[in-house]
């Protein structure tokens, strides 16, 4: 099971909201309202994760959509596993998560992401945050 976190989906809703405002009628666009039951429904069972698997289709698709608007990579190219390193120091991720990044699910992924960003460790959220942002530029 691969769980993808409620901060995720909040900025996938406000990636939907900017691209889709409501207007005047107050209704929301089919992917802001799909992404919306998911989260009252997570805010409902005190659930700070959802199962990817257990997304309905058009709530995954939207949140796709937002997915593959983010950065795919943390990398910065300064990689510490190819000299032996259990953990990279440059963007945080561990040697088999460097290997099999390509392999990973969406989730995965941003598992991933969220994990060296609350760690804030890795070189590319201080010595070379100037770098990580060139990479996503």
């Amino acid at each position: 099971m691969t769980a993808i976190h409620i901060t995720d989906i909040e900025s996938a809703i406000n990636f939907w909201r900017r691209k889709s405002p409501s207007g005047d009628d107050f209704k929301l666009a089919a992917p802001t309202r799909a992404l919306a039951e998911v989260y009252a429904l997570m805010a409902l069972e005190q659930r700070d994760e959802a199962d990817e698997d257990s997304l309905p289709q058009a709530a995954f698709a939207a949140w796709k959509a937002w997915y593959d608007t983010t950065p795919d990579t943390p990398c910065i190219a300064i990689c510490s596993t190819s000299q032996g390193d259990d953990w990279c120091k440059g963007c945080g991720r561990s040697f088999l998560e460097v290997q099999m990044w390509t392999q990973m699910t969406p989730a995965q992924k941003r598992q991933t992401w969220r994990r060296i960003t609350l760690d804030n460790g890795a070189w590319r959220f201080n010595r070379y945050a100037e770098r990580a942002a060139q990479a996503r530029d």
